[in-house]
């Protein structure tokens, strides 16, 4: 074999080891692993990884802090994943952070986010178990949503339905008379003003009632007064006694009816002398004549006297004393 081809064969065992190394190269700064340092790992647990690989990206505070290294599934319902962490970024990860899946963008790459927690803990060591924090999903998000779009689907055709039937029926024609609305307003402004007319007629009740238990006012003198109350006690049990006392005459007349009317019918008594007896009526009638012609003569002496010297004193202090004394009754009633 010619040194030419030795050289060939040299040359291309050389560019495939440097393609090899650099593939390698790639790989392992893919996949975050330092060539020159130590890492250790770190547990955490999930229900569903989302989509979540081997070799996915480990984010602390938005820094990367390291991959993860395996998947394992424990049971029906656990899934646990292994991190590795860098050392440059182990000292401020506390044991109580807490871990949650999510995604590089909108759509990229699924990856573990690291929480740091609150208050004080010690810092992580390694194959600690870091807690998981609970986060919306979007898979469960769009399936609500979902949920939401079909329930608005249906209460939008329930209201469209309902809609329908409101504008098919007798109460939106109602609603739209404009008649009847004109006719309802009134009857309303009728009741508002029924109703404050109630109320000041309440108000004014109440005025009364209270007005008479302090005394005042026409009732108020019946319910406190005891001197009118008695007067008018009083007043009540004489008109009581004039009633029987009208009653007893009205009796008595009735009576006297009817002996009157008994002498009559029988032609005798007094009454029966005077009706039927000519003789009789005319000498009462002369009687009558002659008593009142005697009370003109006598109002004449009476006023002659009047005018007499002797008389004429006295009657003046008569009069004077007649006056006095309606002065006097008409002050005593003014007084009452």
């Amino acid at each position: 074999m010619s040194n030419q081809e030795r050289n060939n064969i040299r040359l291309g065992l050389f560019i495939l080891s440097g393609i090899a190394v650099l593939m390698l190269a790639f790989y392992m700064i893919g996949v975050n692993h330092s060539l020159f340092g130590a890492n250790f790992k770190v547990r955490t647990r999930f229900t569903h990884l989302n989509g979540l690989t081997e070799g996915d990206n480990v984010l602390f505070s938005g820094i990367q802090a390291g991959t993860v290294e395996s998947i394992h599934i424990l049971d029906d319902s656990t899934i646990e994943a292994v991190l590795l962490i860098d050392n440059n970024v182990k000292s401020f990860i506390h044991r109580n952070a807490t871990v949650a899946i999510g995604s590089d963008g909108l759509i990229g790459n699924k990856v573990v986010n690291i929480f740091q927690g609150q208050g004080s803990s010690e810092k992580i060591r390694n194959g600690d178990l870091l807690n998981l924090k609970k986060t919306v999903d979007m898979d469960e998000m769009l399936s609500t949503f979902s949920k939401v779009d079909n329930n608005a689907e249906v209460i939008t055709e329930q209201l469209k339905n309902t809609i329908t039937r409101v504008n098919e029926s007798a109460l939106f024609e109602l609603i739209n008379d404009r008649e009847i609305s004109l006719s309802l307003k009134s009857s309303l402004k009728n009741i508002n003003s029924t109703t404050a007319n109630t109320s000041t007629l309440t108000h004014e009740l109440e005025q009364m009632a209270n007005d008479a238990r302090h005394g005042k006012g026409t009732a108020g003198l019946l319910l406190h007064d005891t001197a009118f109350s008695a007067e008018l006690r009083g007043a009540l049990t004489k008109m009581h006694k004039a009633s029987d006392n009208a009653e007893d005459l009205s009796d008595q007349l009735d009576q006297l009816a009817k002996h009157l009317n008994q002498d009559v019918d029988h032609g005798s008594g007094t009454v029966n002398a005077l009706l039927q007896d000519s003789a009789m009526a005319s000498n009462l009638k002369a009687t009558m004549e002659n008593i009142k012609n005697g009370t003109a003569g006598f109002n004449q002496n009476m006023n002659a006297l009047k005018e007499n010297f002797f008389f004429k004193g006295y009657f003046k202090r008569q009069a004077k004393k007649q006056k006095e004394d309606e002065l006097e009754k008409t002050g005593q009633a003014a007084a009452q």
